[in-house]
């Protein structure tokens, strides 16, 4: 695999060029589209194997694997008229957007695989979640932090459905530091001790010989504080609402 086009250089296009190319001792040639032209202009300027093209149209014609990693908005409008021939391949990155809609949207008979990449795969961090396998893509994803290829598209559903909870995750760190803030704390100081708390308690996550509900069990104590605001904040009622809320955008996502 030596040419990769990237259509939509957002915050995941733009992390999977940086990790193929940071600091690579051989890194592909990569073809990115004109649009974000600040992004692609700092990429084409960083990496010597790195190239903007005029249009989305050249993307394809230059490369073997091509990357479509637009909004899923935006779609119809970058896909318009692009011929994509049997002889290249094809990862799609949209959410919501199988494989049956984009093979007719490009009206190809190439090989389509989509893949649910996350920004860390720019410090080569993060496992890819693939459908279906296929052994170029998934070796390219076990380059940027791993590949976890799926049976079939009801589970990939599944795990792009979990990466939907990420901004609710910040949001809820944000919350933390805004009600200590409130407290009298100043915001930076705050926002610091938030960000080291969460960040030591990510590292926790590398340690698999404990599951999900044992590292919860191993940071309370009976009647502690960690224990009253699990209970208290994260009742039954919550967790409910949660898995509500997961179980209506999976219904969108099929």
């Amino acid at each position: 695999m030596k040419r990769i086009g990237i259509i939509g250089v957002g915050e995941i296009g733009r992390a999977i060029v940086v990790g193929l190319c940071d600091g690579a001792d051989e890194s592909p040639e990569v073809f990115l589209s004109p649009r974000g032209a600040a992004t692609v202009a700092e990429l084409s300027e960083r990496y010597e194997g790195v190239r903007v093209c005029a249009g989305n149209q050249e993307v394809v014609d230059r490369s073997e694997v091509v990357i479509i990693a637009v909004r899923p908005r935006d779609r119809h409008e970058a896909l318009a008229g692009l011929r994509v021939g049997g002889d290249k391949l094809v990862v799609n990155l949209m959410a919501g957007v199988g494989i049956d809609d984009l093979r007719q949207a490009l009206a190809t008979d190439a090989p389509l695989v989509r893949a649910i990449p996350l920004p860390p795969v720019r410090e080569r961090g993060s496992v890819t979640v693939t459908y279906p396998s296929h052994p170029v893509v998934d070796s390219l994803f076990e380059h940027l932090g791993g590949a976890l290829p799926v049976a079939d598209e009801a589970v990939f559903n599944v795990f792009s459905a979990l990466t939907a909870t990420l901004s609710t995750h910040y949001a809820y760190l944000a919350t933390l530091t805004s009600w200590a803030a409130g407290h009298g704390i100043a915001s930076g100081d705050a926002e610091s001790y938030v960000r080291g708390l969460f960040q030591g308690a990510g590292r926790s996550l590398g340690d698999e010989t404990r599951s999900l509900h044992e590292l919860a069990a191993n940071h309370e104590t009976p009647n502690g504080s960690n224990e009253r605001i699990r209970t208290t904040w994260f009742a039954p009622a919550n967790a409910e609402a949660l898995t509500k809320a997961l179980d209506g955008l999976l219904a969108d996502l099929h």
